[in-house]
């Protein structure tokens, strides 16, 4: 895996190490060991999947409470999407900011969001799937949101939103 460092400090995107050959290519997409060392938590007490048929559906920004805070380690399985990771977190410099990241199932791109960061992403074709390692486990009743269109955040989202759910569109904007 080869790990880079983005602009806000804990979001990382990860990216396969391919050994490559006429057979096509092996690569590792996680290692808990290699998390560790790079000082990141595990993501791997919950999997989960996400499909979306239409391209331009916007799901987010999401992230649960203390004390059941969320490391993510975000991939696209098939399609394409516009990945999004803002920080939150009352100390941080980058408080507010936020970082894109195109994630396809052809690059097998990933992007680790640590606790404290909402988390959400648009389709940028249809059918589009991404699968997430989680820790630790979802509890609904710690489950946060922000508006996707917060004016504060200024994400800026490269298709018209589609298929957006009732709790998204209720979401209410960021409070810093």
């Amino acid at each position: 895996m080869i790990f880079t460092a983005t602009a806000l400090e804990g979001v990382w995107i990860v990216d396969l190490d391919r050994r490559e050959d006429e057979r096509g290519y092996f690569a590792r997409s996680y290692d808990a060991a290699e998390f560790a060392a790079h000082g990141l938590q595990p993501c791997d007490r919950q999997w989960s999947v996400s499909f979306n048929r239409l391209a331009g559906t916007l799901r987010g920004l999401h992230w649960q409470a203390d004390p059941h805070q969320e490391a993510k380690l975000v991939r696209c399985t098939r399609g394409r999407v516009f990945d999004v990771a803002v920080d939150l977190r009352a100390s941080s410099p980058t408080r507010g900011q936020h970082v894109a990241v195109e994630l396809s199932a052809t690059t097998g791109r990933a992007l680790y969001i640590p606790p404290g960061c909402a988390h959400g992403f648009q389709t940028l074709e249809a059918d589009s799937e991404l699968l997430y390692g989680i820790s630790p486990e979802y509890v609904g009743g710690a489950a946060r949101g922000v508006r996707f269109d917060d004016r504060r955040l200024a994400i800026p989202w490269p298709l018209p939103p589609v298929a957006l759910s009732p709790r998204d569109l209720d979401l209410p904007e960021w409070q810093p």
